[in-house]
């Protein structure tokens, strides 16, 4: 099938843009799950590739070669993916991380982790999934060491369930993982999240290497207390983890039981975040490493929380609690933010406040989240570390 799109459209695919928004399109050519050529309006071949309704964009370029995508295709994307990971494969410290990462390996749409020679597969649209046998045929000839695999479902569908298992042995519940010499409980059928976020390595990795050594941390928006685990291991006096789930007290727990900790020195408080600052400042508690890590979007019966628009607020509440020299990690994962305009947001709060700060440290998605010079908004990941003098 021969789709025309716009000439502006067409550049950005010559420069090796690949994902296809709606208005890209020259005409109105309704749904299909056919792979579809991509034509400028004289009709001249620019691209191959799908459409598919999806969380965003309308579809994705896969190829600026007339070719067909067969198992073939599918196999080598898998083994240029797998080649450019070998290190990661190979590391005794670390066997959970990312595999395949959608348009930066050549896919948009698809998203395979590693969990300790177990695969976890996330298709973003009905389109893609529709191919998906002969994918994961391509993807098994490559991965022969793969003992087992999962998929989760990322878009809207009422008949297929979220999270299933798919090929090979099934995973124990928890599977425990290693990154950077910690352990991590996983559970890989339990919903569309495993109990991690993989992309966040490098950051766990700071605190156990030395950030987090002798200081008292709070860990917000703490999911399954990973960040406060990490600290903890590198070090830390004593962790404090928040979140409104009630299921992240449990999560936090195990986390800590996995690592032979003491869990009963480490707090775990189930609340909402912005009522956690209040309190910790009318106890007048303070620390000395706050990490800042929400969801893009969160809701509670009182606020809606978006980072474009409240992340601010999550600082200056920081640095009411903040020790003299204190710390704050601000990380955030909204792809509707920039880089600048994040920095933006956080230091404006530093000079309302009128405190002295340093950028010390700035992490985006590690190597195995592959990404792309053509698609900056594929690295979506964004974390400053600060320094705070008041």
């Amino acid at each position: 099938m021969k789709v025309q799109i716009k000439k502006k459209a067409g550049n950005r695919i010559k420069k090796g843009y690949p994902l296809i928004q709606k208005e890209d399109l020259a005409q109105n050519c309704g749904e299909t799950t056919e792979w579809i050529e991509l034509v400028d309006q004289q009709g001249n071949f620019l691209a191959k590739g799908y459409l598919g309704k999806q969380n965003k964009g309308i579809g994705w370029v896969l190829s600026r070669k007339n070719e067909p995508f067969d198992q073939s295709f599918f196999e080598r994307k898998f083994l240029e993916s797998k080649e450019k990971r070998a290190s990661f494969l190979s590391d005794e410290q670390t066997n959970a991380f990312r595999l395949f990462n959608g348009e930066g390996d050549g896919i948009g749409g698809l998203i395979i982790d590693y969990y300790d020679r177990f695969a976890v597969f996330s298709w973003y649209n009905e389109t893609l999934y529709t191919y998906r046998q002969s994918i994961v045929v391509a993807f098994q000839q490559v991965y022969p060491e793969i003992q087992g695999a999962y998929e989760k479902i990322r878009f809207e569908n009422n008949e297929l369930p979220e999270s299933s298992f798919i090929f090979g042995k099934e995973a124990s519940e928890p599977l425990v993982i290693k990154e950077n010499g910690v352990r991590y409980a996983t559970y890989l059928n339990e919903g569309l999240m495993t109990g991690i976020f993989l992309d966040q390595k490098e950051v766990r990795g700071a605190l156990i290497d030395g950030l987090a050594l002798g200081k008292t941390v709070l860990n917000m928006f703490s999911y399954t207390g990973a960040f406060s685990v990490a600290a903890a291991m590198g070090g830390a006096l004593e962790t404090t983890s928040v979140d409104l789930a009630k299921r992240s007290l449990k999560k936090t727990q195990e986390q800590f039981e996995v690592n032979g900790l003491d869990v009963a020195a480490q707090k775990i408080i189930v609340m909402d975040v912005f009522e956690y600052f209040k309190y910790a400042k009318r106890k007048k508690m303070t620390y000395d490493l706050i990490v800042l890590d929400p969801p893009s979007f969160a809701r509670n019966k009182k606020k809606v929380f978006r980072v474009a628009k409240n992340y601010g607020e999550l600082v200056k509440d920081s640095l009411d609690i903040l020790t003299n020299k204190g710390q704050l990690i601000a990380s955030t994962n909204a792809a509707n933010v920039s880089t600048e305009q994040f920095r933006e947001m956080i230091e404006a709060e530093f000079i309302s406040a009128n405190v002295k700060f340093e950028q010390i440290g700035h992490y985006h998605l590690p190597q195995d989240f592959q990404t792309i010079d053509a698609f900056p908004e594929g690295d979506y990941l964004k974390v400053f570390i600060y320094q705070i003098r008041k």
